[in-house]
């Protein structure tokens, strides 16, 4: 009987890890820790703080959870206050819808040209210059939406304000765009070689593997990088604040002024009492922009494995 011994068929065996390994593994480890911890510390503080409008006091009477979702009046500094948010969340729903409804085509394109069809040099070059547009802060594009589009909206158009939907959307769009076109590169680049040489071998022309093998293949991708920049738009605070408007009704149409949930909370929380009913209504702003974002990270993440299963 020899000493050695087969190893058991469907068991992975594990190398151990020298002490410097294991070091940099917890080092790791405690990152990871500390980054779920920090984040599960701001949760609590921002719906503990956002609790305190739901709740009644000996100066004020708590506001009922219908009310602070439903109502469509953001009056808080009248003598007798309301907290709806309704004409705030429809507000940053608007500009965030058209806004990537701009941005998805362009940036999906772009990723197509990126991964697809421009060669090494011009990949090299123009998908740094992409991401660079990324770079570009908030509120240089919000300042130029102020000064140069909103005029020549208002004059060229005849509208009482070039503040509106449509400006804050073309500049949320801008802002969305290199995310898509970033992802979505990586998420075509990702398909495999064979499967493309399968379409050309079978006679498939480049724009039909790109369109009918390459496209489909990289759905999971593709979703996920339109997701992750519609949340890029809503969560963005400058642009809407300088160009949106800021009136709390809802649109209704594309030339109306609004003020989306982020633009509220940076337009109004520098002034606001700490402890009033005001201050706790800002959190709870706070907690429902949280839980929007959340949403759409989560629906990224199930729609990317929904394609992902789908593709195999």
């Amino acid at each position: 009987m020899t000493e050695k011994m087969a190893k058991p068929k469907g068991v992975l065996l594990v190398p151990k890890l020298s002490p410097t390994e294991q070091s940099v593994k917890a080092f790791f480890l405690i990152c990871a820790i500390s980054a779920l911890g920090q984040m599960f510390i701001i949760m609590i503080f921002l719906f503990s703080e956002a609790f305190g409008l739901f709740v009644s006091t000996p100066d004020s009477q708590g506001v009922s959870l219908a009310e602070f979702f439903f109502s469509l009046d953001w009056y808080p500094t009248y003598p007798v206050p309301s907290y709806g948010s309704g004409a705030l969340v429809a507000g940053s729903l608007a500009v965030t819808i058209v806004s990537i409804i701009m941005a998805a085509p362009l940036g999906i394109a772009m990723a197509i040209y990126l991964a697809q069809i421009a060669g090494k040099f011009g990949r090299e070059w123009l998908k740094p210059m992409v991401e660079l547009l990324a770079s570009i802060p908030s509120v240089v594009l919000g300042f130029v939406g102020m000064v140069t589009i909103a005029p020549f909206m208002q004059s060229v158009l005849d509208l009482p304000t070039g503040l509106n939907v449509l400006n804050a959307s073309i500049f949320l769009a801008i802002m969305a765009t290199p995310t898509i076109a970033s992802l979505g590169e990586d998420a075509l680049s990702a398909v495999p070689q064979e499967i493309q040489d399968a379409s050309y071998a079978l006679g498939a022309t480049h724009w039909e593997t790109i369109w009918k093998v390459i496209l489909p293949s990289s759905l999971s991708g593709l979703s996920t990088a339109v997701i992750l920049g519609l949340g890029r738009a809503l969560g963005e605070t400058i642009v809407v604040l300088m160009i949106a408007g800021g009136s709390a009704q809802i649109p209704i149409s594309l030339f109306d002024s609004v003020r989306p949930l982020t633009s509220t909370l940076a337009a109004e929380m520098g002034e606001t009492a700490i402890g009033s009913q005001h201050y706790h209504a800002l959190f709870a702003l706070g907690a429902l922009l949280f839980i929007m974002t959340l949403a759409f990270n989560l629906l990224a993440f199930f729609l990317g494995r929904h394609w992902q299963k789908n593709s195999v």
